[in-house]
């Protein structure tokens, strides 16, 4: 019941914080920002599993130092490196689970991708002479798409939807404020960043649940 609870708050202030951002104080925005994902960090530590497996607590942590990276954006550097240390904890998540492989279409998708965001966005800013702002997206770009690259080994469906919103929210933030206008920015980034960490929450029970089948099926 209370995790019912949690969610509906979760969905309601995820809701009213993307859509109606415009009529929010200004001195209650970040607190209006930061609900929904201590409401996530709380689904996350209260999922009932019998054993807390390492990829809870990662996944958990990952959900923490993203959300110091909500508050720290504001000093974008500084956000930026914690949101890559939640990546990087989503990462050992990933890689920490066993139970499928990467397929060959989505490394071709991920490294293509990678590469056309590489060039035009990492590009720019050497062109522009923002070397160290270029060298700190570059690293960006490799570490989500790291991420999404292993969220496959995890055979967790929540985690690859996930995975794969998360890598949609960041290209939009970085489209948007390095390159070009994006209309209805705000909607677009928060409503994929929410969303995103909302299945990775999710995905905790979801792997529990693969992981002991596939447990089961190598005693067998």
């Amino acid at each position: 019941m209370a995790r019912k609870v949690l969610i509906l708050l979760f969905l309601g202030l995820g809701i009213y914080y993307v859509f109606f951002f415009h009529t929010i104080d200004s001195s209650l925005k970040m607190v209006f920002k930061l609900l929904p994902m201590v409401l996530l960090i709380t689904l996350a530590f209260l999922t009932k599993i019998p054993v807390k497996s390492t990829y809870y607590w990662l996944i958990s942590i990952g959900l923490i130092f993203c959300a110091i990276g909500d508050y720290t954006l504001q000093w974008f550097i500084i956000g930026l490196c914690f949101f890559l240390t939640g990546h990087i904890f989503y990462i050992f998540a990933f890689r920490s689970a066993n139970t499928a492989k990467t397929p060959i279409y989505a490394k071709v998708i991920l490294l293509l991708y990678g590469a056309i965001m590489m060039f035009w966005i990492a590009g720019s800013l050497v062109q522009k002479g923002d070397i160290v702002l270029a060298i700190a997206v570059a690293a960006y770009i490799v570490v989500i798409l790291m991420m999404g690259w292993t969220s496959f080994r995890t055979g967790s469906s929540f985690a690859i939807i996930g995975a794969m919103l998360f890598i949609a929210s960041d290209s939009i933030l970085a489209i948007n404020r390095f390159m070009l206008d994006v209309a209805y920015s705000h909607e677009l980034i928060m409503f994929t960043y929410y969303a995103a960490q909302f299945f990775l929450m999710l995905s905790i029970a979801q792997y529990f649940k693969i992981s002991s089948k596939t447990e089961i099926k190598s005693v067998q």
